[in-house]
């Protein structure tokens, strides 16, 4: 008999989750025989607690907690009074490395302009331009290389200059021993006073005039936009006068030859053919390219 008990009770418990469980009625009903034919089940029942249904699924769901309250807003702030300021030099004063790339890269844009109006570049190119057309040779040499000797030609002659503002500019500049505005202003009178040395004084007058601003009172006062086309306005002059030494020779050849062509009945043959190698010759004979670049350089003093 207890056999018969013992699985008549197991099977009622197994009825009993099952009812509760999957919630049909069909488990009741069978609950309901289990425990008409064994009396015994409300002892299991007592004994064994068994969930319901809203308490399984309450601990298989997570919990609904109700939401934060949302941050009240924030008044905007004033911006400051100094408004953007750009720095140009690093933490320990220094300039950073995107400015010195920034200013090389603006150095080297114009460079050919400041080539030009600011060193011998533009009087040496024009007295090698017109030392070539004096020998008819208008594309010998080529203006690459008159450019190249020109360009070295003025480097040779202001290195001095050259050296001067970057001891007194450029190297503390780069050090951070000062500003970039104090930079400029030490840089420019070395370079203003050589510039001085080889403009004449009608050609800073007319500009001085120009402009409607008086007399300066020294040569540390003269303004740089005046100062730099007085420059170009010499040097310009000084050029045309040496070329013009240098076209006499060549012109009396000419004339020669083509008198000469003249008085033999030639006059469809072109002068130039036959006053070229003459020109040439005397060219080479009195070290023609030495000679103007002696002299070149003996009008600005040699170096510097």
């Amino acid at each position: 008999m207890r056999g018969v008990h013992g699985m008549l009770l197991l099977i009622c418990a197994t009825l009993l989750a099952a009812g509760a469980v999957l919630g049909t009625g069909a488990g009741a009903q069978a609950l309901a025989s289990s425990t008409a034919a064994a009396p015994t089940a409300s002892v299991l029942s007592a004994s064994v607690p068994l969930p319901a249904s809203g308490a399984l699924s309450a601990s298989v769901l997570p919990a609904v907690t109700d939401p934060d309250d949302p941050d009240s807003p924030t008044d905007p702030t004033s911006p400051a009074d100094e408004g953007i300021t750009i720095g140009i030099n690093g933490l320990d004063g220094t300039p950073s490395a995107s400015i010195l790339t920034l200013l090389g890269i603006t150095v080297l844009s114009i460079a050919p302009a400041l080539l030009l109006m600011m060193s011998s570049f533009t009087k040496i190119f024009v007295v090698l331009a017109m030392t070539r057309n004096a020998l008819s040779l208008p594309s010998i040499p080529p203006n690459q290389v008159l450019a190249g000797l020109s360009l070295f030609l003025s480097l040779f002659i202001m290195w001095p200059v050259l050296t001067d503002i970057n001891l007194s500019a450029v190297q503390p500049y780069v050090d951070g021993s000062i500003t970039f505005a104090q930079a400029i202003d030490l840089g420019q009178p070395p370079l203003r006073d050589w510039m001085l040395h080889f403009t004449r004084e009608e050609d800073l007058a007319l500009m001085t005039r120009m402009a409607s601003l008086p007399n300066p009172d020294d040569p540390q006062s003269v303004p740089m936009f005046t100062l730099i086309p007085a420059f170009m306005i010499s040097e310009l002059r000084a050029a045309f006068i040496i070329g013009f030494v240098i076209f006499v020779p060549f012109l009396v050849i000419d004339l020669v030859v083509a008198a000469a062509l003249m008085s033999m009945g030639m006059m469809m043959l072109p002068p130039v053919m036959i006053s070229l190698p003459f020109k040439i010759l005397l060219f080479i004979l009195v070290d023609g390219w030495g000679l103007i670049i002696r002299t070149l350089l003996e009008s600005y003093g040699g170096a510097g």
